[in-house]
């Protein structure tokens, strides 16, 4: 079997809601991530998708070790990093690295392209040694598409998609083993988002990389990834690969953003229902109780009201389906929740 080089179990991040200026009192809870499971296995691409506010970067964070859980755990290669701290926890930020989602912001714009991805081995100079560390640089600008000339210019002398190109290059400075992508194509336009996604799929072929990609944009996620992750106000109602996700997709919540996404070809979009859902995404401080998409879904009932375990669904699909009545089903129709 494939090695689990993440193992995310009953993962819990609470932030808690105050009262007051002077005497702070604690009045509330945000759950952004409400116990969440999964596995990333090596080599593997894992798409995380959902409504913005469901959790999906703060559990980027959390999966960094940038924030610290509420409860649960996260194990990488069979540690859990929440307890590292010092060396340890340096050693650990080689391995797992970050690509941020506005190429705008988070490049400093007082420092030149090469003072930008050479940065890493500052902290990390047993990765490259000071005399050969210009040299490293120029190599990770020709292995994301740039001009190793270009290496004294600033981030303004560049467009959106060359800033992501280079905030890609800085992740790979250290060598990581898993690259967590936090929206990294979502500031960019669709035709530079080909390019980017093309290049994430390039360097992973090459350099053997797992990633976590999170987006918003079901069409891209399903471009990169080999299973993807459905959340909805903080916790993940479907898991599964990218065929019995798009092409089998067993929750409510999942067939609704799938029925969402623009179909090209007019005779086919013609031909497709759409199910629209009404009302506003419950509020992370106060969730309903059971299933969370229970105020919105046309399938709804008392038994809703019971939370029900990601489990797996075997009418027709294997994969783990948060709902009561998951099933396989082809939608046909159009439903107003």
């Amino acid at each position: 079997m494939t090695e689990h080089i993440i193992e995310v179990r009953d993962l819990v991040k609470h932030y808690p809601v105050t009262r007051g200026v002077v005497f702070k009192k604690t009045i509330g809870q945000v759950k952004a991530v409400d116990g969440v499971s999964f596995d990333l296995r090596a080599g593997e691409t894992l798409g995380v998708v959902g409504e913005s506010g469901c959790g999906k970067s703060t559990l980027s964070r959390v999966l960094m070790n940038l924030e610290k859980p509420t409860a649960g755990t996260v194990h990488y290669k069979g540690q859990d990093i929440s307890k590292l701290s010092g060396g340890a926890l340096r050693r650990l930020r080689r391995q797992i690295q970050l690509v941020m989602q506005d190429p705008y912001t988070s490049l400093n714009p007082r420092m030149t392209v090469g003072d930008l991805i050479g940065e890493p081995f500052e902290i990390h100079p047993e990765v490259a040694p000071k005399g050969s560390r210009r040299d490293k640089v120029k190599e990770l600008l020709d292995l994301v598409g740039l001009n190793p000339e270009h290496i004294n210019r600033y981030p303004h002398q560049f467009s959106g998609g060359q800033r992501q190109r280079i905030g890609i290059a800085r992740a790979l400075a250290l060598r990581p083993e898993v690259i967590v992508c936090d929206e990294p194509v979502s500031a960019l336009d669709v035709s530079i988002q080909a390019q980017v996604m093309n290049l994430l799929e390039k360097l992973q072929n090459e350099l053997g990389l797992s990633y976590v990609f999170i987006a918003h944009d079901l069409s891209v996620v399903r471009h990169l990834s080999d299973r993807v992750a459905v959340m909805y106000l903080g916790k993940i109602v479907e898991i599964g690969t990218e065929d019995e996700i798009y092409e089998r997709p067993t929750h409510p919540y999942t067939q609704a953003l799938l029925s969402a996404v623009p179909v090209p070809d007019p005779t086919l979009r013609d031909n497709k229902a759409i199910i629209r859902l009404t009302g506003d995404v419950p509020s992370p401080i106060s969730p309903p109780s059971g299933c969370r998409f229970r105020t919105r879904c046309w399938k709804a009932q008392d038994v809703c009201a019971e939370q029900p375990p990601l489990l797996e669904i075997r009418s027709g699909s294997d994969h783990p389906s948060a709902c009561h009545f998951a099933e396989k089903r082809e939608i046909v129709a159009t439903h107003e929740a």
